[in-house]
């Protein structure tokens, strides 16, 4: 669920990255294949991959926004890190095809023929990826959808595959066309590394996986810090798509009003909602020394 603001800057940072991409592989795209360039034309197809991916997280990854329903009752928030692993994906498999065919390239010789022009098509495309990047990072303050967090790091690395093509096309404007197709396949790397790293992060969110331990620490620490809590059992912190859910059992004293307890209730998980990576907490009242637990969680 989002303010209809976020969601509007949301969609504005993804389209930001449909046009920037499809600027990038025209002018990389064109060059690469008029001159005959293996990293032009290996950059500009990471950046294929990277329009696909923009343009499924800018029809698929709005979900984040909609609400709980009958059929999805914690929200959509999986939505989003599917959409990122998706990325991911698309990212390491071009990324291997761009690296085989590079080092057939470096095996089998290239007829590259060098041309200001090949210059001039990487530096429109390293201004515009920094741009877009610059963009969809400020629009991602305050959001931090992993999501954009994919598309962001996609332009930042994008920036250092072009900085890698410009290197292997001035090595050609040097005599050494065989710099071409080695910096194809450092770009090709690269691209698969950021592919894996973009896909670990969100399988951690879509697996369930649990918290870091110092953040499963605070939220302990927070729930003993209330006056009428004597312990914590049962404490379970794990992701639930990009944000945390957080269940415990509290105990308090049993001579406790019903109503007691719901306050003091509410007042937690007002305070644990309170960190900025949670997004649902589900409390459970024990009385003191029912004898669920072994070792108190607080000593008195």
């Amino acid at each position: 669920m989002g303010t209809r603001s976020e969601r509007s800057r949301f969609a504005r940072a993804t389209w930001a990255n449909v046009i920037g991409n499809t600027a990038k592989i025209l002018a990389e795209g064109g060059a690469g294949l008029a001159f005959g360039s293996a990293a032009l034309v290996a950059d500009a197809a990471h950046s294929i991959a990277d329009l696909v991916a923009s343009l499924v997280v800018l029809v698929w990854g709005d979900s984040r926004f909609e609400d709980a329903d009958t059929d999805h009752p914690h929200g959509h928030a999986r939505i989003e890190p599917l959409t990122a692993l998706f990325v991911g994906g698309v990212i390491v498999l071009l990324g291997g095809y761009l690296l085989s065919e590079s080092l057939l390239g470096v095996l089998g010789g290239t007829d590259i023929e060098f041309s200001p022009v090949l210059v001039g098509a990487l530096g429109v495309a390293i201004l515009d990826m920094y741009l877009v990047y610059r963009y969809t990072d400020r629009m991602n303050e305050g959001l931090d959808a992993p999501a954009l967090r994919a598309l962001a790091a996609d332009c930042l690395n994008d920036l250092y595959t072009s900085v890698g093509a410009l290197v292997g096309v001035l090595g050609v404007a040097l005599g050494v066309s065989l710099f071409d197709p080695l910096a194809g396949a450092l770009v090709s790397l690269l691209v698969v590394y950021q592919g894996v790293t973009i896909a670990r992060e969100n399988l951690t969110y879509l697996s369930g996986r649990a918290a870091p331990q110092d953040r499963r620490s605070e939220i302990r620490e927070v729930l003993l810090a209330h006056e009428s809590v004597y312990g914590v059992h049962d404490l379970a912190v794990f992701y639930e798509g990009p944000q945390l859910e957080v269940e415990a059992h509290v105990e308090v004293a049993g001579e406790l009003t019903l109503e007691e307890a719901h306050s003091i209730e509410s007042t937690l998980v007002e305070t644990v909602l309170g960190f900025d990576d949670v997004g649902d907490v589900h409390l459970h009242l024990d009385p003191e020394g029912v004898g669920e637990w072994e070792t108190p969680d607080r000593a008195d």
